[in-house]
């Protein structure tokens, strides 16, 4: 049996211990953030925001009935939203939408400008349990922070200057063609080219890359034999101990926790090697922290969307070159 279905084994196991309490039951999960370049995105310079109130709303039948409910971000920016006994996979339930709705103290930093609302997504649906995610939600200050870079600022309107009177135009006799010249074209200058910066492209690499010894010089923050407690904190070394590495939390398999050490484990090395990575460093720990923290049910649901953004979502690939 395959690692591949070694890890949907145990997603049954699991949920099959769940499947009485959670029977017709729909979750919507997501993160909100604080943008405060005001760009439209996640970047490492944004933090999550605790205390915002998120509201997912859909319409039902003829779309003149509605059905709403909330729930509060905490410390990690994390919101999970339970219908209890609905389907939202139901034909007569659409246009399913989470926004942000209000604010409380831990958001008071970032300003009270909530981003539009994003439509939710299907992850997976199994014993009548259907669990989806949403997009990162934003929160954006009236106006970009002084460490932003340039380009995230309005440019200034531009100054209107009186045009400039052309000189009389003065005829001039034309060269003699009984000789003409070929004139030259001047060198263009050479090309600069600047060097790879890896850093600064998309990318996401499954655990699998991240084992294999052609892709070792791609660690770069940490190294395979740095203790899992000294990369996610005292909360990871009560679980796993204090002689755990993260080269071993690539292994683990067959095991709820085990398989969410793994998918973090190279969540974090996914946002040390890409900018654009779809968790930020401090969101992947904080995350992964708050699933420690939480339930079994939990701790899958992280690991899930932890394995979701290392694939690239389907869309980004991993950059990796073979070391030299």
């Amino acid at each position: 049996m395959d690692s591949h279905n070694i890890f949907l084994l145990a997603i049954l196991l699991v949920l099959a211990t769940f499947v009485d309490e959670t029977r017709g039951d729909a979750m919507v999960t997501g993160t909100v953030y604080c943008d405060q370049c005001k760009d439209g995105g996640v970047t490492f310079l944004d933090y999550p925001l605790y205390g915002v109130k998120v509201d997912v709303t859909c319409e039902v039948g003829s779309g003149l009935a509605r059905m709403t409910n909330s729930d509060t971000t905490n410390l990690f920016g994390s919101y999970t939203v339970r219908f209890t006994g609905s389907s939202l996979a139901n034909p007569d339930v659409r246009n399913c939408n989470a926004q942000i709705t209000g604010f409380g103290q831990g958001s008071n930093s970032c300003g009270a400008v909530p981003g539009p609302a994003k439509p939710i997504r299907l992850m997976f649906s199994m014993y009548d349990m259907e669990i989806y995610t949403v997009d990162a939600l934003l929160s954006q200050p009236s106006e970009p922070l002084a460490f932003c870079p340039r380009s995230a600022t309005p440019l200034p309107n531009p100054v209107s200057t009186p045009p400039s009177i052309p000189p009389p135009f003065n005829p001039v006799t034309p060269p003699s063609l009984t000789n003409p010249i070929n004139p030259t074209t001047p060198p263009s200058p050479p090309t600069v080219r600047l060097p790879p910066m890896p850093f600064l492209e998309s990318s996401a690499c499954p655990y699998q890359k991240w084992t294999m010894p052609e892709y070792r010089c791609h660690w770069s923050v940490v190294e395979p034999d740095t203790k899992v407690a000294v990369a996610f904190g005292l909360i990871a070394a009560r679980k796993y101990g204090t002689d755990m590495t993260l080269r071993k939390g690539l292994q683990g398999r067959g095991d709820v926790y085990r398989t969410l050490l793994r998918e973090a484990t190279t969540a974090l090395l996914n946002s040390y090697n890409s900018i654009h990575f779809g968790y930020p460093t401090l969101s992947v720990i904080g995350n992964m922290n708050a699933a420690l923290m939480g339930s079994p049910r939990h701790a899958l649901f992280m690991a899930l969307r932890f394995k979701r953004a290392n694939s690239g979502y389907g869309t980004v690939r991993c950059n990796f070159t073979p070391c030299k």
